[in-house]
């Protein structure tokens, strides 16, 4: 599995560097994993961390360079802390004992081999609640073939529709395109959404979509591709928390809060095209408090 690193394919980049002998690529990863907090987390969707909490793993670096990201100091200014693959797989443990209702794995596109090799030890030593990969979506369908068998739960980003933003902001004009067959894939491993007696996801896709100032013609294409493509297979997690952060003041026309009218309006789009399984944010969650504490992490 860890030859999957000595020419690189984990994303559509395909930098093809060696990773194995020290070479870096787009994203900042060596072949050692980097992670930036692992703890319970109360801030996703109903149905992933409900009342006991989401075990979450924040991996350092990745590999879209999102111009307003929120975790740039872990995703692009290399916070982490290095651990061995044992010690992920006891992460992943530890957070399970925690009470954990899933592993919620987090930008972990670049570590895919290491995960894989980590989630086969911690399940032969009693590892039992569902994996969660939590990506931007821009994933390599090698890398998700490679998964296959080890996910219940895909929760990817879909952010843009047009390349001339996904270039512009995450520096990727073939995101869509990518990203569009990358939860193709997701979606023919896990098929439709189920759920225990909790309310908690079992199994299944959830399509997150963040809203961006003065993108609403963009959102509305890929609120409707996802339900002309999936229909309510899959859930539709529509955002409205953008908070302009990191390098967003050099970007006049989204350095600013979202206009909650327009956040309004695709909400009554998804509503006319009929969509039945779909989570909405209320006002109040553009906030920089909601940002996790990653400088106090020590990995033990």
């Amino acid at each position: 599995m860890m030859n999957m690193l000595n020419e690189c394919r984990l994303c559509p980049r395909k930098c093809k560097v060696d990773r194995l002998k020290g070479e870096i690529g787009f994203c900042g990863a060596s072949d050692k994993v980097m992670i930036s907090r692992a703890d319970l987390h109360f801030w996703e969707e109903p149905c992933v961390s409900g009342n006991s909490g989401s075990g979450t793993v924040f991996f350092s670096n990745c590999n879209l360079k999102c111009v307003f990201c929120q975790n740039h100091c872990i995703s692009q200014e290399n916070l982490g802390i290095e651990i061995s693959i044992e010690r992920l797989a006891q992460i992943f443990l530890e957070l399970q004992e925690k009470g954990a209702n899933n592993i919620n794995l987090v930008t972990p596109t670049h570590y895919v081999p290491q995960i894989i090799e980590a989630l086969k030890i911690s399940k032969a030593k009693g590892l039992r609640i569902p994996i969660l990969y939590n990506s931007n979506g821009y994933d390599s369908l090698e890398a998700l073939k490679a998964l296959e068998g080890y996910i219940d739960v895909y929760l990817p980003d879909l952010k843009y529709y047009n390349p001339k933003y996904s270039l512009r902001y995450s520096k990727a004009r073939d995101y869509f395109e990518k990203t569009s067959l990358a939860i193709e894939e997701m979606y023919k491993q896990t098929g439709e959404a189920t759920f225990n007696e909790e309310g908690i996801i079992k199994k299944g896709v959830i399509v997150r979509h963040l809203m961006l100032p003065g993108l609403f013609f963009d959102s509305k294409k890929i609120i409707g591709f996802i339900y002309k493509t999936f229909g309510d297979n899959v859930y539709i997690s529509i955002m409205n928390q953008y908070t302009p952060m990191f390098n967003a003041k050099d970007y006049p026309e989204i350095n600013k809060s979202l206009d909650m009218r327009h956040y309004d309006a695709l909400i009554d789009y998804a509503l006319e095209l009929g969509i039945k399984n779909a989570f909405i944010q209320e006002e109040g969650t553009s906030s920089k408090e909601f940002v996790p504490d990653f400088k106090s992490f020590t990995g033990v």
